[in-house]
This record gives C-alpha cells, structure tokens and sequence, in this order.
C-alpha cells in the first residue's frame, strides 16, 4: 500500500524505523555499513527505509506466501461465483463448488495476476467440468415512495445498475441489473433498511456473451 501511495503514514507500515541486517536475531546495521549503501541520506534511517519500502524485495515467508496463495484462490472462486449461474438450473453456484471444480481443473492461482482477471480466465476452464455462464440478474425492487431515496442511496453503494424506475399508487418500482451474487445480500439490506415494506422479485437472467466478458 505504501508503493501505491495508499498508506502516507510510516508508522503505520513500520514497526521501527531501525535498519536490521536480520531481524529475527535483533542485529542491527552498522551506521558505516548504511553510510557505504545509501550515501545521499547522510545515515538518517527513516530516509533509508523509505528507499528500502520503495525499492527494495519483500521477503515472504513460505507459509505466507501458502497463505496468500489459499486467500487468493478463495477470492477467485468467490468472483466467479457472484459472475456466475448454474446454466441449467439458472441459479447462483455455491462457492465451494467453484473451489473444487478449480482443484478438478488443476487450476493455479498466479500471485503477479489479480484476482478479477483470473477469475476470468478461471471461467472458461471450468466450463469443462461444470455447467456454468457468465449473467447478470434483473431484479425489481418495489417500495413506498417515502422510502426511495434510502433505497437509492443503499442500491448506490452496493454498485448496481439501475435500468428504470415507474411511480404508481404510492409505490415506486425500480428495475435493477446485478451479477447474480448480490442477490441475497441486497434482499436481506433492503428488507432490513425497510423493515419488510420493500419487496424483491426476480424478472430475468441476462446472458453475457464471451466477447462480453470483461470484470468490471
């Protein structure tokens, strides 16, 4: 994060600002030695770890590269999972059914390659073993006009595409396009937000083409 520039807090990335030559011992760097390596900080260490943060390779142990390695797997069933649908059935596929068509497949998780682009290519592949397709599902969210604009700003959040809105009898109607995993998740907030006097229906499945497949 601090490469990126998300975290400008040091301490926030630091547990020291002391130089170690290995850490797990507790040995410290020679002033001399830094002096010799980063002549242009004058020995200021909070300088030198600066340029060690920005240019320097992160060390990762094998067990939490194994871990990362395992996160990442679950995060890319779980993208595929919430992009897909059975296509028989045209229900959403549980995320541990994605897990193990993945393991069935021999799929590799690449730690260079984000997450939502993996996903992706994990989709074609697993099309060999499990009946699956790319969809966004259409919904219709009906609630009292008193409470549109809640609803408005919860379907916001949650990064829907609204298609339309009608107004009748003291209702509104809104037509909403998502991947198919946030339906629960936006039936149980806005029952939640609504105490129950929103309602949700399900319209349709929009199929997404292959030359249509591109994770947003």
């Amino acid at each position: 994060s601090w490469r990126e520039g998300v975290e400008k807090d040091l301490d926030e990335v630091l547990q020291s600002h002391t130089v170690f030559t290995n850490v797990s011992k507790g040995e410290v760097a020679k002033k001399a030695d830094l002096m010799k390596a980063f002549e242009d900080t004058k020995g200021d260490q909070t300088e030198i770890c600066k340029i060690i943060l920005a240019k320097g390779d992160l060390q990762v142990s094998d067990k939490e590269r194994q871990a990362q390695t395992e996160a990442m797997f679950k995060d890319i069933a779980t993208i595929v999972s919430e992009k897909c649908v059975n296509s028989d059935t045209k229900r959403p596929i549980p995320v541990s059914i994605i897990e193990k068509a993945m393991k069935e497949c021999h799929i590799a998780v690449k730690p260079n390659k984000n997450s939502k682009q993996q996903a992706l290519d994990t989709i074609g592949k697993l099309k060999e073993v499990l009946s699956l397709q790319r969809a966004e599902m259409r919904i219709k969210v009906v609630t009292p006009v008193k409470m549109l604009n809640k609803i408005r700003k919860l379907l916001t959040k949650l990064e829907v595409t609204i298609e339309s809105e009608e107004e009748a009898e003291g209702e509104t109607s809104i037509t909403i396009l998502m991947d198919p995993g946030q339906y629960r998740n936006i039936e149980d907030l806005v029952k939640s937000e609504t105490a129950g006097a929103a309602s949700i229906q399900v319209l349709n499945l929009k199929e997404v083409k292959d030359d249509e497949e591109k994770l947003k």
